[in-house]
């Protein structure tokens, strides 16, 4: 059967492929085994983080998958970071750069070595999208599978994850609660395996991708440590190469309205500011018109559903128990919020694989009738504005202020806000402003957790409002709004925000504003200077080759407008 699929591996049929045959065999490949095609397992297994740390069985999983169902699986790694573990440090800068440098060493390995199909396994933030843009780059079949969810920790039955942390250090330097109290929190909060257990970025973007049609019903939900998840890779490794037997690629499935799904069901779950961020990058790859203004555009019509973290109270664990992102996304579908006829990695379409799930369990609370919904429209909201003329993007959960106008309180480094913070020096109805984090000024875009949490855990969430041309983590929640572009670093307007300027950030008028007339904005611009870019390594090549925020920063010109 392997002979009669078109795969690219048959290179090696060739007399003169000798020597290239000569080193699989070392690897212990077969002359039945080149008959075969070869199907690759990506595995971004780490012990630098708990998303990471048990995906070295799972890929064992998928590639027993991929074998069982007649291929030659190979596994290769790839490497991850962990947003918590480097957040409020320089190493946060990391982060988003190695979204790129996943995506650039998938692509790498399957083009050079010819394979025929893949599988990608990620955990952490980065890990997903960068997994989902080297499948969109790519010309061979392929299908993710999402590490899973974290299991809540408990500490004298209150439930707690790691923004529960972060958000002890502000009641810590509130004296609200004590040392030992903080580091009780600090022990309780990650019990094992798997990521982030609140609609934070890791299970946004899972939701995401299964919603794009990109991994297997059900594999966004499904629990790290449980029997599930190590079904879902070997499933995948099967559905690879059925995907190869098929014909189907991934710009089969990766089309405008399957971007559309994405974006709905992120809405609907109140999923992380980064997602738009992500998928951006992800359609740019995949040759998809995808802008800011579809977000806004579905804002409008997708209600917000979810009882869940950071605002609400449930985590995704809590969300599989009821039964998972497959009912969600059969209410949705049911009510005529989603395209059924998207195609799939299942070979058959959303409505085809979601027709006979059953729905949300009975008397459940995580996610709310369409006659109750947390929101009547979506709560990531794109605002522009003379602030933000390319976008800036805010998530409007759980905040009752609709309108915030206070004077700038501006730093140039996340360290300087922070101590400013600490030290009791923002006061009620503040806008503070940190700049120069962007994609190119961070560089990096580093996400702004830490300081987040702390304005939060010292009663400011949404006394004081935060901006940044940097990030927010999917765990960030109050008054916040990052993303702003064009980023200080080229000059967009936040560079020439100065102390005490009044800003106006609008979520109902979707307004990010400056009080600053045209005039004075002009003058200041006529004595700035921008900052030299970073040159020095990976750092280095980011800053110079990265695109806007409101273009999904991203580092390749598939599909980039840097106008």
């Amino acid at each position: 059967m392997g002979k009669d699929l078109r795969i690219k591996s048959n290179v090696f049929d060739d007399p003169k492929r000798a020597p290239n045959r000569a080193m699989l065999r070392a690897v212990g490949v077969t002359d039945e085994d080149f008959k075969k095609p070869m199907i690759g397992v990506a595995s971004t297994w780490s012990e630098v983080t708990p998303c990471n740390v048990h995906l070295d069985d799972l890929a064992i999983n998928a590639k027993n998958g991929a074998e069982e169902a007649g291929g030659v699986p190979l596994i290769f790694n790839t490497i991850t970071v962990s947003d918590g573990i480097s957040m409020g440090t320089s190493g946060m800068r990391y982060s988003l750069p190695s979204r790129d440098v996943i995506a650039d060493s998938i692509e790498t390995v399957v083009g050079a070595e010819n394979l025929d199909a893949y599988v990608a396994i990620g955990g952490c933030d980065k890990n997903i999208p960068g997994c989902l843009i080297s499948i969109a780059r790519s010309d061979v079949p392929a299908v993710f599978v999402y590490g899973g969810t974290i299991a809540p920790g408990y500490r004298n039955g209150e439930k707690l994850d790691i923004v529960s942390v972060f958000e002890g250090v502000g009641k810590h330097n509130n004296d609200v609660i004590s040392d030992k109290e903080l580091h009780g929190i600090e022990c309780a909060a990650c019990p094992g395996a798997g990521s982030c257990g609140g609609m934070y970025t890791a299970n946004t973007m899972a939701t995401a991708v299964e919603a794009l049609g990109m991994s297997l019903p059900g594999s966004s939900s499904n629990p790290a440590e449980s029997p599930s998840k190590a079904d879902d890779c070997r499933e995948a490794g099967e559905a690879a190469y059925r995907l190869l037997e098929q014909g189907i690629y991934p710009k089969d499935i990766l089309t405008k309205e399957a971007f559309e799904n994405a974006i709905t069901v992120v809405m609907a779950l109140g999923g992380s500011t980064n997602a738009i961020l992500h998928l951006l990058a992800i359609a740019n790859a995949a040759q998809v018109d995808v802008t800011m203004d579809d977000f806004n555009r579905l804002q409008e019509k997708v209600p917000h559903l979810a009882d869940l973290k950071p605002s609400g109270k449930y985590v995704m664990e809590d969300l599989h128990k009821v039964g998972g992102v497959p009912a969600v996304m059969k209410l949705l579908l049911d009510h005529g919020y989603l395209h059924g006829d998207c195609l799939t990695v299942t070979g058959k379409t959303i409505a085809e694989n979601y027709a006979d799930v059953e729905g949300l369990e009975e008397g459940q609370e995580v996610i709310r009738p369409f006659s109750n919904p947390y929101r009547e429209d979506g709560p990531l909201v794109v605002l522009k504005g003379n602030l933000s003329p390319n976008g800036s993007v805010a998530k409007v959960s759980g905040i009752k202020v609709k309108r915030h106008t206070g004077p700038a309180r501006v730093f140039n480094t996340e360290e300087d806000a922070t101590n400013a913070v600490m030290n009791n020096e923002i006061n009620e109805g503040d806008v503070l402003v940190i700049r120069h984090v962007g994609p190119k000024g961070g560089p990096g875009m580093p996400e702004m957790l830490s300081i987040s949490s702390i304005l939060v855990g010292k009663g400011l969430g949404e006394k004081v409002a935060l901006l940044t041309d940097g990030r927010f983590s999917g765990g960030t929640h109050g008054l916040v709004v990052g993303h702003i572009a064009p980023e200080a670093q080229v000059g967009g307007p936040i560079a020439f925000l100065e102390e005490g300027d009044l800003v106006t950030i609008d979520s109902e008028q979707k307004e990010l504003s400056m009080d600053v007339s045209d005039e004075e904005m002009e003058r200041r611009r006529q004595n700035w200077e921008a900052p030299a870019l970073y040159k020095k390594g990976v750092l280095g090549k980011y800053a110079h080759n990265v695109s806007c925020s409101s273009q999904g920063a991203v580092t390749d010109y598939i599909n980039r407008n840097d106008q």
